[in-house]
């Protein structure tokens, strides 16, 4: 496999009857995945695009996802993925920047991408469910065009996916990912992973994000995909449940909402052979109770877009809960480079900290993007001399296992010393009643910046700040203790899923002309 629509072509021609998709009811063979992807594929090259050939779309989980990347892949097209949680002045700049042709949504969001369209020039809009006045159809479309192959030469080193992080400060930044870096990306996961047709993943992250990646390696070796349109959490455990799901990749805030669910033990989950975490580590006082609760059935993977998006991977060998101490500590690690990329923590010129030194965590390997979409400046600030430069701060020890401290612009620095809001955050969620906690730094007149921790209690429990304090100080060095508690009854996502820190941080910045004192 070269390019990505390599993996409908193969699994209809490997796995023609075999089901690939499950959803709301809904299933697909591999076969008729095919058929369809040819017939999208099909349409698009009927159009005779000039110029770049980017299809945006605007939708939660469905099938026809799936479809839209596999048939823009084999029609040369690029496909945009558009993040459905932004605004929708935060989704005009990016649909500018993007230059798409074409633009397909979903359910829900007819006058969100009708307004944008008008308001960009963008003269093709596609309902993907529901038939829409004034757009097309996407069932009609399919059912106008041929389900032949289009056969169309691809070049593996073409963009093939235009995915932009960022989106609500400063400009959104496209990374382009090419088939090389994607499809490399995807082989080495499947292999890492140990997939195979017996595999059913169960995705509830949105596709329009990286999380997409299961779906892609379940598909190269003949497995399922069952997908879910937005992550309920009774929803997930009843197709965890219902499709026999041997693996379903999450970041921790939903694995730790999973854990509270009062019914969670009603349910057989006993199909569960890998649950994979990302975006952030689990805290060892939850990966404890996960490991308890499942077993040692637990993957990291820790990664960026830019990476198409695995740079490290913790296996379940490593997740040791009791013995000896050297094992036992890889639990707060990302794990260790995987197959195809090359792993290091430097310091600002170039080179290999020494093991427990903090440095910035680089990577290089062909999953790397091309770059950021017409930002050169951009691209070579990040990645210099074939190394991703990741933001992320962390260090290394003996054997190679790297620890995440903290994103590099999320240090605090309070009274001359550096204090890395993961660490502080992680001893927190040990305290019985914090459920959820994001640590900021905030102005500070005497410190230039202070601490201070943002949380969300469990339901039907109390702690008052200076209890969370006191706890902190037991396990924390004074100086990173929080010295303010905020509660709130729910803290700010990213599009992931993930606590978005910085926005919070934000909120207390308001006013001033820079966000630092």
């Amino acid at each position: 496999m070269q390019v990505l629509g390599d993996i409908p072509r193969k699994g209809a021609r490997l796995h023609g009857d075999r089901e690939c998709i499950v959803f709301e009811g809904s299933r697909l063979t591999y076969k008729e995945l095919d058929d369809r992807v040819n017939r999208l594929a099909n349409y698009l090259l009927s159009l005779e695009l000039d110029g770049f050939k980017h299809i945006a779309v605007l939708a939660e989980n469905c099938p026809q996802y799936v479809e839209m990347y596999f048939a823009a892949a084999k029609a040369g097209c690029v496909t945009v993925p558009l993040n459905f949680r932004l605004a929708r002045n935060e989704l005009i700049p990016i649909l500018k920047d993007a230059e798409a042709k074409v633009f397909f949504f979903g359910q829900g969001y007819a006058d969100t991408a009708g307004e944008i369209a008008r308001e960009v020039g963008i003269g093709i809009l596609v309902s993907i469910e529901a038939p829409e006045e004034g757009c097309l159809n996407y069932e009609e479309l399919l059912a106008n065009f041929p389900a032949t192959d289009p056969e169309i030469a691809v070049d593996e080193n073409q963009m093939s996916i235009l995915m932009y992080t960022g989106g609500t400060t400063g400009r959104p930044k496209g990374v382009m990912l090419s088939h090389r870096s994607f499809m490399t990306a995807m082989l080495d996961l499947t292999l890492t992973y140990m997939f195979d047709k017996n595999d059913t993943t169960c995705i509830i992250l949105p596709m329009f994000h990286a999380a997409v990646w299961p779906v892609f390696c379940v598909l190269i070796v003949g497995g399922k995909a069952a997908i879910l349109r937005r992550p309920e959490l009774d929803k997930i455990l009843e197709l965890l449940q219902e499709e026999k799901c041997t693996h379903i990749v999450a970041v921790p805030t939903i694995y730790n909402w999973l854990m509270e669910h009062p019914d969670l033990d009603k349910f057989d989950l006993s199909s569960l052979k890998k649950m994979s975490y990302g975006g952030s580590p689990i805290a060892p006082v939850l990966l404890k109770k996960m490991i308890q609760k499942f077993g040692n059935i637990f993957w990291q993977a820790y990664g960026l877009t830019e990476a198409s998006p695995v740079l490290t991977v913790l296996r379940p060998e490593d997740h040791v809960v009791e013995g000896p101490p050297e094992k036992v500590r890889r639990l707060k690690s990302v794990g260790r480079e995987h197959y195809s990329p090359t792993v290091r923590v430097v310091r600002e010129d170039g080179s290999e900290v020494a093991p427990g030194e903090v440095g910035e965590i680089v990577g290089r390997g062909k999953n790397i993007m091309l770059g950021y979409w017409k930002m050169p400046d951009k691209t070579a600030e990040t990645v210099k001399d074939g190394w991703l430069h990741t933001g992320d701060m962390g260090t290394v020890d003996e054997d190679g296992y790297i620890y995440l401290v903290d994103r590099k612009n999320d240090m605090i620095i309070t009274g001359g010393e550096n204090v890395y809001p993961r660490e502080v955050e992680d001893a927190l969620l040990e305290q019985p009643a914090i459920i959820e906690v994001a640590v900021v730094g905030v102005p500070d007149e005497r410190w230039g910046e202070a601490v201070k921790a943002v949380v969300v209690l469990k339901e039907g429990m109390k702690a008052t700040g200076e209890e969370i304090i006191k706890f902190a100080k037991s396990r924390l060095a004074s100086y990173k203790c929080p010295k303010s508690i905020d509660f709130r009854s729910a803290l700010a996502k990213t599009a992931a899923g993930k606590i978005a820190r910085s926005q919070i941080r934000k909120e207390y910045w308001q006013n001033r002309d820079r966000l630092i004192s």
